[in-house]
Order: structure tokens, then C-alpha cells, then sequence
């Protein structure tokens, strides 16, 4: 567990994460719209990640004041990698305010190159292309209490330790299959996307006919 750093309410003044930058949420539910977001979680890739607890003000904490998180997530000279950003990057600008921008999406490439599979989650893709093995145990605990478990913890931050090897995995292909170009454009687009599902237009979605 020394390499999980929990912070509460916000990440340390003058913390640098380098360039390309690992980001997950933990939130109550499955609809960012509803359910509140309780964690995000951020790894430069050197093997260690960073736990920002987001706690509300009736349980003590300050909300959504957190200005360092809020500025690296706004960073234009700082991409933001996901495994499904559509739902983090909706996540984070129903509970912080901010729109995540640049960003890359690990299952959005992994669809575009891994089309003999239709396994594409992230507990695939680390065992496929990091050898790693993930577990999703904790994948529906709490999230919203107070004091996370150890176990909670350790789930959290593999959800962003392994995302810098698979995307160089994942970008040799996208680049083996000359796709590089429309990655980048869906991945371009996903913070519009985000906001769309905010509006009430994931269903019916209106690119559907």
C-alpha cells in the first residue's frame, strides 16, 4: 500500500504527474447525473497512485473545492487518459465543474484495433496486454463512506496503474492499422459526448436513426 497515496478533498499543491496523466472516478451509481462522485484517482504511470476523496459538506468534507484536481483536469498541456471516458469525464463535470480535456480513451482504441474480440474491459485488457491480473471485487462496494477500506483502496488505484502500459500497447496498434487519425478524433470528441449523456441524450441517442 505505499504506493497508494489517499488525499482528502484535493490533490497536494505542486504535485506534478508529468504529461499524460492515468484518471478514473469512483462514483454511488452508474448515472452521472444522479449519483454523486466520491473518488478520482490519477497515476503518472511510475507505479504509484494518487486518491482524491470528494466528500461532501454534510459528512464534513468540502465538496467539490479542490482546485488543484480541477486544474489538472482543465489542463490543456496535460492529456488525460481513461478506460471508458465517456462516463469519467461526465462524472467529473457533474461533480466538479470542470470539463476533462485533452484525453485519451483506452476502450474506445481497444474497440478500434481489438476487433477480434469483443472483450474490451479494463480487467481484459490488463491481463491481455499488461499481464496483469485485476480484480473487480470491489468494483460495487460504498464508495461513498467516509473512511475507505484497505481493500476499496487497492481496487481504486489499479484502475489507473496499469492504463500507461496498455495505451503504448494500444497506440503501436492503432498505428499498425492506420487508425491513428480517427482515435484521435473520437477521442476529441468525448468530452461533447459526456456532456450530451448530461443532458438526457444518451437514450435516445441522437446519432441513432
Amino acid at each position: 500500500m505505499d504506493n497508494i497515496h489517499l488525499h482528502k478533498h484535493d490533490l497536494p499543491a505542486g504535485l506534478d504527474l508529468g504529461t499524460v496523466v492515468a484518471v478514473d472516478t469512483e462514483t454511488m451509481g452508474l448515472d452521472p447525473r444522479r449519483d454523486r462522485l466520491c473518488l478520482v484517482q490519477l497515476s503518472s504511470g511510475d507505479g504509484s497512485a494518487h486518491l482524491v476523496q470528494i466528500i461532501p459538506p454534510q459528512l464534513g468534507g468540502r465538496g467539490a473545492n479542490c482546485p488543484n484536481l480541477k486544474a489538472l483536469l482543465a489542463d490543456q498541456h496535460v492529456t488525460k487518459l481513461f478506460h471508458y471516458a465517456r462516463f469519467d469525464i461526465a462524472a467529473l463535470f457533474n461533480g466538479l465543474g470542470v470539463l476533462t480535456a485533452p484525453v485519451i480513451c483506452t476502450k474506445i482504441a481497444a474497440k478500434l484495433v481489438r476487433t477480434y474480440t469483443d472483450r474490451q474491459g479494463l480487467k481484459d485488457l490488463c491481463r491481455d496486454l499488461a499481464g496483469v491480473e485485476i480484480s473487480k471485487q470491489q468494483q460495487t462496494s460504498d464508495w461513498g463512506a467516509v473512511d475507505l477500506l484497505p481493500e476499496q483502496r487497492a481496487y481504486a488505484a489499479s484502475d489507473v496503474l496499469y492504463l500507461h502500459a496498455i495505451w503504448a500497447k494500444l497506440e503501436a496498434l492503432l498505428q499498425r492499422e492506420n487508425r491513428v487519425d480517427i482515435a484521435r478524433a473520437a477521442f476529441a470528441f468525448l468530452p461533447a459526448r459526456a456532456q450530451l449523456d448530461l443532458m438526457g441524450y444518451a437514450e435516445p441517442d441522437i446519432f441513432h436513426h
